[in-house]
């Protein structure tokens, strides 16, 4: 497997909530709410200042089938730092929101770059905001930046935009008890391209929820890729140590 697919399964490795009374009835079933205030709630999710994880990664796709460690560290709004091993370290990985870097130990060889990087991996625009999200459980994309359609679909709210992007479709599920995303995927017709993150079970620590399980997976035409994320442990907001020095003599390689 080449480097960079390890970092990318690595990236996509990655509140206290008030309960929600008003959301679901006596009879478990969802009640109606305006996506202003489903918007609302879902936004007002305390996030950790900073995040120190521990993961099982599950990889496979027509090709391979594979598991790794990964530990990710992350100061919110500033950086996010991977390390993956097997055995042996895979990778190391420092990513900003103006810069993605990593190195690899076994192949001695090393990559500095924007996120058109990430662009070239996921087919589509992302910026350091939305990787973010996305391994918090929150909605990779601002929805106060459109107006949201609601309706009732598998027990949850799904949201989607009134008028979609021009090149994909996107949609979210939110949970109508603690309102973290239980699914949000992203669909292209004419490409005939599918990406579903499904977050089926969260874990609740010192009033902060993480998902505990995030399930990838990605179709195009006769290919697919299907990542299982488990977490191992958690700690929140505490002192954390990401060393990342690309070492000399490495070769700079490009994506």
């Amino acid at each position: 497997m080449k480097l960079y697919r390890y970092l990318f399964i690595g990236l996509l490795t990655f509140g206290s909530c008030k309960s929600s009374k008003n959301a679901v009835d006596a009879s478990g079933a969802v009640v109606a709410m305006s996506s202003k205030k489903i918007i609302r709630k879902h936004n007002n999710i305390a996030i950790p200042k900073t995040v120190d994880a521990k993961l099982k990664v599950n990889y496979k796709d027509t090709n391979e089938n594979l598991g790794f460690s990964v530990n990710m560290k992350m100061v919110k709004d500033e950086v996010i730092w991977l390390k993956g091993t097997k055995i042996i370290t895979i990778f190391k990985a420092q990513i900003t929101p103006d810069k993605v870097r990593f190195y690899s130990p076994y192949k001695r060889n090393y990559f500095e770059g924007d996120f058109n990087m990430l662009k070239k991996l996921l087919g589509v625009d992302i910026n350091f905001n939305q990787l973010q999200n996305l391994l918090l459980g929150q909605a990779i994309y601002d929805l106060k930046k459109s107006k949201q359609e609601v309706e009732i679909a598998d027990n949850s709210y799904k949201l989607f935009p009134k008028e979609q992007i021009s090149l994909f479709d996107i949609f979210y599920h939110i949970n109508p008890t603690h309102f973290k995303v239980e699914k949000q995927y992203v669909v292209n017709a004419l490409k005939n391209q599918r990406l579903d993150v499904a977050y089926p079970k969260y874990l609740k620590k010192d009033n902060f929820l993480f998902p505990e399980k995030i399930e990838i997976k990605a179709k195009e035409k006769n290919k697919f890729t299907n990542i299982d994320l488990n977490l191992r442990s958690i700690e929140f907001d505490k002192e954390l140590e990401m060393p990342f020095k690309i070492p000399s003599g490495y070769k700079e390689i490009e994506l």
